[in-house]
């Protein structure tokens, strides 16, 4: 037998994904920018294509970050995946090996067993139904995680999973019904011809004692096929769009192609690439702190593929940057909410059949501004000549401790330096981007920037993590850009500054926008190693916890700001130290509310290591640095 009309729904499925994937991928490719069209061709004749592959395999298939983050989860994810790959491949090579002829059509290999009943009575054959059982049994085992977890998602280790919409909830039931049914019909094929090894084989001869198998595998034949036709069929309008989507994603990212300051192809290629897998809720301190769990990453994605009103989504957001680093598809989310929040509006869509399957790009209408400029009123402001120019910045200037700390450092380095915003200043323009105003912010960047050329300083020294991102990212100066911590590092690498040993265990927390936002890890727990005693947090690094206090969210109440703050200092301060260190203003006047530990920022416990009577210091002109040059703004 070579045909049977069961087959009917997978083909159909199969071959519209197939044609769908090709088309969506091509209308993707021709609305990049011509530059990204060029990074794309590159990087599919370069060692970008490798990277590609390697990534593939490690993240699509096995979900290597998922299972070094949360192993139950991962396995879930690695046994539907990589299995379901393994299945296919092995059930093709099978239909080539023993089938009546090579080449075969995939439904041949897709329903081996109905065309080949006899298959696997002896040597090789037996081998082979083994391996093949052996594969099933284990995407079923993943499958049974993935069922309890709808129900109970504490079983694979996370507080919350995502809620489904319809469209969602019918194609994940064919996808939960595809091998199941697998099973069942290979099982009672089996009993009736005697087959199949140790899964079907002996499900098939306990159904085939008590059932008439040869009349109920061909129904489950039908469910078989028509639960594959039926996923792919709603592939395009569901979450599970993720599967091909992400490899273009994949092959893109690794070209060199990122998100830029407005919604285009790449910006609806991460969309469509987010599985809602709903790791980002588990992430995100306002699920764990507050309780809310409708604005994650995974409902912005949602709302975004379904062109829903996102606006209170968008804002109601730390902005901390943890979901970018727990998302296991490495979608860039901050970057696409900061997309989502200068928008005005977003056109509304053809509620059409055709506009689901194929929808154009989604446009968005930025906010406008009447035109005159908002910082007009700002005076003109000579500066002088200097090597190193201080930026103190408007939280700074709230934190007052930190300024006098960094005055007192600078003095005692005995470097040429002036204090830019010494009298109050101009914002460094990062709370107005935060809140979609990016004209608005462009005219103080222009004009900061004005004020940081004419000092024709060499190195730009903040205090400010917030200053310090936007002055890294949206500023364009010859000059070097430099975190206080860095500053500091570098006048103790340089033998600048004198420091005692203070002696006390400290704990260190990594601002948002320093840490995750800009990379900066290092210099600050060397400065805290070099004075005290530096204790791990078990929330270090790239896992630290957000303050609370951010900029970026207004959307929660004071109340609500408090919670994550208390909830985050406690977890900081398990370790009972002596003092909460961290490299952020925002960050210190935050904490100081919540805890009864000393909190201080890394440049007070510097100053106050400064060993007295430092030796008369000539003023030095700043030498080129021992390391490799920092960010240039």
């Amino acid at each position: 037998m070579q045909f049977d009309p069961f087959v009917i729904p997978f083909n159909i499925g199969l071959y519209f994904i197939l044609i769908y994937a090709v088309v969506r991928s091509v209308r993707w490719f021709s609305n990049l920018s011509r530059p990204d069209k060029l990074r794309l061709q590159r990087g599919f004749f370069g060692s970008a294509f490798g990277r590609s592959l390697k990534e593939i395999f490690m993240e699509s298939l096995i979900h290597r970050k998922i299972l070094k983050a949360n192993f139950r989860l991962g396995y879930m994810h690695m046994s539907l995946a990589f299995g379901w790959f393994l299945l296919i491949l092995f059930g093709t090579i099978e239909a080539d090996i023993f089938g009546t002829r090579h080449l075969n059509p995939p439904y041949k290999a897709i329903f081996f067993k109905f065309f080949n009943p006899d298959h696997g009575r002896t040597g090789f054959e037996a081998v082979y139904s083994f391996l093949m059982d052996l594969i099933l049994a284990f995407i079923l085992s993943g499958l049974i995680l993935a069922v309890i977890k709808r129900f109970s998602s504490k079983v694979v280790g996370m507080k919350k999973t995502t809620k489904l919409k319809l469209p969602d909830k019918i194609a994940l039931t064919s996808l939960w019904l595809i091998f199941p049914s697998r099973l069942i019909a290979e099982s009672l094929t089996s009993g009736v011809y005697g087959t199949g090894s140790f899964l079907t084989g002996s499900l098939g001869s306990v159904l085939a004692s008590f059932l008439p198998a040869n009349q109920l595998a061909y129904p489950f034949w039908w469910l078989y096929s028509l639960s594959l036709g039926t996923f792919f069929l709603l592939l395009p309008v569901t979450r599970y769009m993720h599967i091909p989507t992400e490899l273009f994603l994949i092959f893109a990212r690794n070209s060199g192609i990122r998100t830029g300051d407005q919604s285009g192809a790449f910006t609806e290629i991460q969309t469509y690439s987010c599985s809602s897998c709903g790791i980002c809720i588990d992430a995100c301190q306002l699920n764990f702190s507050t309780g809310i769990t409708n604005i994650q990453s995974a409902y912005l994605m949602k709302g975004i593929r379904n062109n829903e009103d996102v606006n209170d989504i968008a804002f109601n957001c730390l902005m901390c940057g943890r979901c970018d680093r727990y998302c296991p598809v490495g979608i860039e989310l901050t970057p696409i909410r900061m997309i989502r929040r200068r928008a005005e509006s977003v056109e509304p869509p053809e509620k059409s059949l055709w506009s689901r399957y194929f929808p154009d790009l989604i446009k968005i209408v930025n906010t406008r501004s009447n035109g005159h400029p908002a910082f007009s009123w700002l005076p003109q402001i000579k500066t002088e000549a200097t090597e190193v120019l201080y930026y103190a910045g408007c939280m700074t200037h709230l934190t007052p401790a930190i300024k006098k700390a960094m005055i007192r450092i600078l003095d005692a380095s005995g470097m040429n330096y002036r204090f830019l915003d010494e009298a109050g200043g101009v914002c460094c323009g990062r709370p107005l981007m935060l809140a979609g105003k990016d004209k608005e912010a462009r005219e103080l960047i222009n004009f900061n920037s004005g004020l940081i050329r004419d000092s024709g300083a060499r190195i730009l020294v903040t205090s400010c993590p917030i200053c310090y991102k936007v002055f890294r990212e949206s500023y364009y100066l010859e000059v070097e850009l430099m975190h206080h911590t860095q500053f500091i590092k570098m006048l103790i690498d340089e033998d600048m500054l004198r420091l005692r040993f203070l002696r006390k265990k400290v704990v260190y927390h990594a601002p948002c926008d320093l840490g995750r936002g800009s990379g900066i890890y290092d210099e600050p727990k060397d400065v805290l190693r070099h004075v005290a005693r530096l204790q791990p947090t078990g929330f270090d690094d790239d896992d630290s916890l957000c303050c609370g206090g951010s900029l970026g969210n207004t959307r929660i109440s004071y109340r609500q700001k408090n919670k994550i703050a208390a909830d985050a200092a406690s977890a900081l301060t398990k370790g009972n130290p002596e003092i909460l260190a961290t490299a952020c203003p925002l960050c210190k006047k935050t904490f100081t509310t919540v805890t009864d530990t000393r909190v201080a920022d890394i440049a007070e416990i510097v100053a106050e290591a400064i060993a007295p009577n430092p030796p008369e210091l000539k003023k030095h002109v700043v030498k080129e640095l021992y390391r490799e040059p920092a960010d240039m703004i």
